[in-house]
């Protein structure tokens, strides 16, 4: 028999599509990761979380399902929870883990409480006195809801007499909306792959990424739709300098309680070559143009060795045995 048996997997759900704005994407690295899984030999089954209840879920009997959603209902502790409830074994991080990395708010007040770099923000609301903002984080800043991804519903502000429209299109999207100091320089990523803890470690973070997006704009249609964006991995940039930013996110990825896998925005100052912690997404992408197969296939890995090995990590925060049985 050969060392890789599909077999122990068994019956696995690929859940997809959802109802967060990022339903499109979900869809297209579901059905990457589906193809992936079952040209190895896995059983398969795509199952999309916003055409399907809960009840339909627990009547599949998956053995383990692979978390494919992005955004809302799918990456935030929602699902995770749910899957909790029901005993099934999910890929990615766990209920706490996933609320807060959703959470950029309380995602940057964690690092910061640790000692990690992250740009200067602060909250808005309509009452903001928006001028008062400008002066204090500078010109140009970021707006952006806090609990999106895929740079749905962000702005780049260059004129304090825009941060009021900036708001309006955040607030449209959540309640909770976060300005954010702009750092000048080359955007990075860093994939973690692995079951990680603060006590035993077994994670480790992929080679770095540099983003090259045209006009420097990497928005939602320059990150999944067009080919014009360039993806240097190796990046130009020191073997030493890698390291360390490989090490913050590791660490970043450690101190928020993430597992299975993850992958870490940052800016690199360009002055200084300062790394800055923007935000991690705890259920990347997987399509033809996502960033972790990238890194993955720097790596050594290739999309179906990635699938396979996220898949085998998937596990569940309370130990079924644990749990109260009827007598």
């Amino acid at each position: 028999m050969s060392a890789f048996d599909p077999k122990r997997f068994g019956k696995v759900g690929v859940l997809m599509g959802g109802r967060s704005a990022e339903r499109q994407i979900s869809l297209i690295s579901g059905n990457g990761v589906l193809e992936a899984l079952r040209n190895r030999g896995v059983d398969a089954h795509a199952f999309d979380t916003g055409m399907n209840d809960l009840a339909a879920l627990a009547a599949q009997k998956f053995d383990r399902v692979f978390i494919a959603l992005h955004g809302r209902y799918g990456e935030d502790g929602t699902l995770q929870g749910a899957l909790e409830h029901l005993g099934i074994p999910y890929t990615g991080s766990g209920v706490l883990a996933s609320a807060l990395a959703m959470d950029k708010e309380m995602t940057k007040r964690i690092w910061i409480n640790e000692g990690l770099p992250t740009p200067r923000f602060t909250m808005l609301s309509a009452d903001t006195d928006f001028d008062a903002v400008a002066r204090d984080l500078g010109l140009p800043l970021i707006v952006k809801p806090s609990r999106e991804g895929s740079t749905i519903g962000l702005t780049k502000v260059t004129e304090a007499s825009q941060l009021k429209a900036a708001f309006e299109k955040a607030v449209a999207l959540d309640p909770d909306v976060l300005a954010e100091e702009f750092i000048d320089g080359d955007e990075l990523t860093v994939p973690v792959l692995g079951i990680g803890t603060k006590g035993a470690n077994a994670a480790r973070s992929l080679p770095v990424i540099r983003i090259v997006a045209p006009d420097a704009n990497y928005d939602y249609q320059n990150k999944y739709f067009k080919d014009d964006t360039r993806y240097e991995c190796p990046p130009p940039l020191s073997v030493s300098l890698q390291e360390e930013v490989q090490r913050l996110v590791l660490r970043a990825y450690l101190v928020l309680g993430c597992r299975g896998w993850a992958r870490a925005d940052v800016m690199l100052r360009k002055r200084d070559n300062k790394p800055y912690l923007l935000e991690i997404n705890t259920s990347p992408g997987m399509t033809g143009h996502s960033l972790v197969p990238i890194s993955a296939r720097a790596a050594g890995l290739s999309y179906e060795d990635l699938v396979v090995e996220i898949l085998a990590t998937a596990t569940l925060d309370l130990h079924p045995n644990a749990q109260w049985k009827p007598e």
